[in-house]
């Protein structure tokens, strides 16, 4: 792996545990409207936009002025509700620790990503973050940075990654099943970040003898 090369990750459920203060942002925001949510049904939800949420328990509410709110609480309750998921700080460092850069791409909003990063101690990990993407558009965020791989816990994650070329590696720290991230075409795995290091350390030496190899044959 060449020193320079961008390594994407999702945020939510991939770095962070953000499932408490997501929930509890979409329960004040219904409230506001007199409705209350199923918790466990709001918690499956979990990394998918929150134009696709919404309309399931509010959808005569205006998108823009639920966002409003949501993300209003986000940040004056949210982010102290964060915790940094087992192994994500050692696969970031373990990344930036070999010269290479990491690109956030999140369905948040970008400035909230880098709250949610401030709030945890990770900021200085992250060159660059790209929010507001889901599935395809973050295909388009990878791709335009030029990402050889992508991290994430959901099946939009490893759509994302597919669809820029991107190695997809994915994490089943979110409601996705291992099962259904293999199924929808990830390359790798991993029962949570604990595992990455060491999936990291294989893939670079095995990226780095393919490079050689090919140096070696032009």
């Amino acid at each position: 792996m060449l020193p320079g090369a961008v390594i994407g990750f999702d945020l939510d459920m991939t770095i962070v545990d953000s499932a408490d203060a997501i929930v509890d942002s979409i329960r004040h925001t219904c409230r506001a409207y007199g409705v209350e949510i199923d918790e466990a049904e709001v918690r499956a939800s979990v990394g998918l936009p929150l134009e696709r949420v919404f309309p399931d328990y509010i959808p005569e509410v205006p998108y823009p002025e639920a966002l409003a709110i949501y993300r209003a609480r986000y940040l004056s309750h949210g982010l102290a509700m964060q915790a940094v998921l087992p192994g994500a700080r050692e696969a970031l460092e373990a990344v930036t620790g070999d010269g290479c850069t990491i690109l956030v791409v999140s369905a948040k909003k970008d400035s909230h990503v880098r709250a949610v990063l401030d709030e945890v101690g990770l900021d200085h990990l992250v060159r660059d973050v790209v929010g507001e993407r889901f599935a395809e558009t973050k295909s388009d965020a990878l791709r335009e940075a030029g990402a050889t791989v992508y991290v994430g816990d959901h099946v939009g994650d490893v759509v994302g990654a597919r669809g820029a070329g991107a190695v997809a590696v994915a994490v089943a720290t979110g409601p996705t099943s291992r099962e259904a991230l293999a199924q929808a075409g990830a390359d790798v795995v991993l029962d949570d970040l604990t595992g990455f290091v060491a999936w990291w350390r294989t893939w670079t030496r095995q990226d780095a003898g393919s490079g050689a190899e090919q140096e070696e044959i032009a």
